[in-house]
């Protein structure tokens, strides 16, 4: 029950983050570009699990994002807003499909279920 709910609500933050960029009248290309821009991190991995969770797990927390976002709104800065929705959703995107972030112990061992 509580994947279901963990699930749903990476389904509501995608949904949110991806209305609110395209209401912006964002473009539709740099969206489908760069939606999968923060699993680059996963490169992290090829130094070991460790080194590997942490980097990915600094990419697919809700901080960066939030942090990007406040500075756009503060500063009406598009670029950082249009990165900031993009970066959310990708991060609700994976909570969606049951992606969590990961522990020192393997790839496929995440806060949300073993893969």
């Amino acid at each position: 029950m509580n994947t279901v709910l963990l699930r749903l609500e990476g389904l509501a933050v995608l949904a949110i983050a991806t209305a609110l960029y395209f209401v912006n009248g964002y473009s539709g290309l740099l969206f489908a570009l760069l939606l999968f821009a923060p699993d680059v991190f996963m490169i992290g991995y090829m130094r070991g699990n460790k080194l590997g969770a942490r980097v990915y797990n600094a990419a697919h927390t809700y901080a960066v994002p939030l942090l990007l976002l406040s500075a756009g709104w503060l500063f009406s800065a598009q670029t950082l807003l249009m990165i900031g929705l993009i970066w959310t959703a990708h991060i609700g995107f994976d909570r969606m499909m049951g992606y969590g972030l990961k522990y020192e112990s393997g790839f496929k061992d995440t806060h949300l279920q073993r893969l």
